[in-house]
């Protein structure tokens, strides 16, 4: 789907602007989730974790902002190395989704820090080929562990969630493994803080960055 913002989204910029969140916003839809039961024991100083949750730019932009994230590259995940172009995954019929890698220092923040923080206020795991404005495949929620503990960790977190009824309704985010990630064109990366402006990001993504700030002020970094 073409982000350009339609005019009912425009409308909507001044009132975010005055009141930091829009109507039905991703601020408004955030669920402080519980700690993972099941963590990682911390191993080196880096590593890596890439996440699907609707359009890339909101997704690197929350954890650009979170304390230990060394680094976040918006791109694709789950289907080929021909097809990973944002003109192409757009049709809805790579595989890929619009995804985010992280590269984090464990020591600071673990891998099930970084699920808490998605689960609570990146998306919502409960729409099926959607979040926000965006539909299709390529806006799935979706985990892609970079290995078999990042896996478990994950299984686990949503068995936990799914047992305490965290949310309203299923939790339709997949875990795919064995999935590689592709960087996405160079216009695309940091998108939101070239662009904090942009109506969409002011309406869509800059709430999900404030949320962050509100529900985990101890992970927040300006």
């Amino acid at each position: 789907m073409n982000r350009i913002a339609p005019i009912a989204a425009v409308l909507l910029v001044g009132a975010a602007l005055v009141y930091g969140t829009a109507p039905g916003s991703a601020a408004e839809r955030a669920v402080l989730t519980p700690a993972a039961a099941v963590t990682e024991p911390v191993v080196g100083h880096r590593e890596t974790a890439v996440f699907a949750g609707g359009c890339f730019w909101g997704v690197e932009g929350v954890f650009s902002h979170v304390k230990g994230v060394i680094s976040a590259t918006s791109g694709y995940a789950g289907g080929a190395a021909s097809t990973a172009n944002y003109e192409i995954v757009s049709g809805g019929t790579t595989g890929h989704a619009e995804s985010v890698r992280i590269v984090f220092d464990p020591a600071q923040v673990n891998y099930a820090d970084l699920l808490r923080i998605y689960f609570s206020v990146v998306a919502d795991p409960t729409q099926v080929n959607r979040q926000g404005p965006n539909t299709g495949t390529q806006y799935r929620t979706a985990l892609f562990p970079t290995s078999t503990g990042q896996q478990r960790v994950a299984q686990a977190y949503i068995a936990q969630l799914t047992a305490a009824r965290t949310f309203a309704r299923p939790i339709a985010t997949r875990i795919e493994t064995g999935k590689a990630f592709y960087p996405a064109e160079e216009h695309h990366q940091d998108f939101m803080a070239r662009n904090p402006a942009y109506p969409y990001i002011v309406v869509n993504d800059r709430p999900k960055v404030e949320a962050l700030r509100r529900l985990f002020p101890a992970r927040w970094k300006g």
